[in-house]
């Protein structure tokens, strides 16, 4: 069923289906084999199908693996644990150091959105040998993003209805219907207001990982992990206080009708503060789904950073 459905979103691309410490995951993958690796790690609610934009052109120059995070799209989705480790993302990132170790890139570009992002910036702090370049789209530190939120709160208000106990928003979300709930926030997280940026094959792709019952659980539990008092947020405070930062070139691409808009502190001024004092940055027009949005600017901004 995988290769049938997302035939037309990744021409030429691989499914893979990986075992490792996390569970089975899954991932495409495309490009030359011995290019240099690419892996592109999706955000919140979606899969790795919002990377059909810019994959198949990262592909020229790249061997591109997209991967479905534990818990989304069709990777596993194991039970939450009461210390949210789990679904922690400095477990999340060692995880998939495995996976990718298993599959022959020891070294590899990491780039992520959203919750991917948060990965991404997590597995770099903790293990820095394996990313060459570091990409993070519309996100502030875990800890910045509770700083702002506690400074305002109604800001961000999925951020603690998602991490509130168990099983609580589960019920709520359920109760409301997935695709309601889900695709409220798409909208309202768009430039637009609406669905128009998602292609339907992708927006398919999406309603079928969260109206599993077991993938809301681990969509909670992404958030758990990160709440306020979560292992993420720790982490970030531990890295923060002992001075630790990103030792790899560092690429912030930022909405600026999202994550840019009202804030007295660009994302670029953020983590240049806190984890990525030399890091480059753009401001890219567009509602939060920078690569459905607007891959035209986006495209350029990261193949740029990339180089092949």
């Amino acid at each position: 069923m995988a290769d049938d459905v997302q035939a037309d979103l990744f021409p030429g691309f691989e499914s893979l289906w990986l075992d490792g410490p996390g569970g089975r995951a899954f991932a495409r993958a495309g490009g030359p084999a011995d290019a240099p690796p690419l892996l592109m790690l999706h955000g919140f609610p979606q899969t790795h199908a919002m990377w059909h934009r810019l994959a198949p052109a990262l592909a020229r120059d790249h061997r591109v693996i997209c991967l479905d995070l534990k818990g989304y799209g069709w990777s596993d989705a194991p039970a939450g644990d009461a210390a949210h480790e789990t679904y922690a993302k400095r477990r999340q990132g060692r995880e998939i150091v495995a996976l990718m170790e298993r599959i022959g890139h020891v070294r590899f570009a990491l780039a992520g959105h959203d919750r991917g992002a948060r990965v991404a910036y997590r597995l770099a702090l903790d293990e820095p040998g394996p990313v060459a370049r570091l990409a993070l789209l519309d996100i502030v530190p875990t800890l910045v993003q509770w700083e702002r939120i506690e400074a305002h709160p109604g800001m961000n208000p999925h951020w603690p209805f998602l991490a509130g106990p168990a099983p609580g928003p589960e019920t709520e979300i359920r109760h409301r219907g997935p695709d309601s709930y889900y695709e409220g926030l798409l909208r309202a997280w768009t430039r637009a207001g609406d669905l128009q940026a998602f292609a339907p094959a992708a927006l398919d792709l999406y309603r079928q990982s969260w109206n599993v019952p077991e993938r809301i659980h681990a969509m909670c539990e992404d958030y758990r992990a990160g709440a306020a008092d979560g292992p993420d947020r720790a982490a970030d405070a531990a890295d923060l206080a002992a001075g630790r930062t990103l030792a790899m070139p560092v690429l912030v691409l930022a909405s600026d009708a999202y994550l840019e808009r009202g804030k007295p502190e660009s994302a670029l001024a953020a983590w240049q503060r806190t984890f990525a004092p030399h890091a480059t940055g753009a401001v890219i027009a567009s509602g939060h789904f920078l690569a459905e949005e607007n891959p035209e600017a986006t495209l350029p901004a990261l193949r740029g950073f990339l180089g092949a």
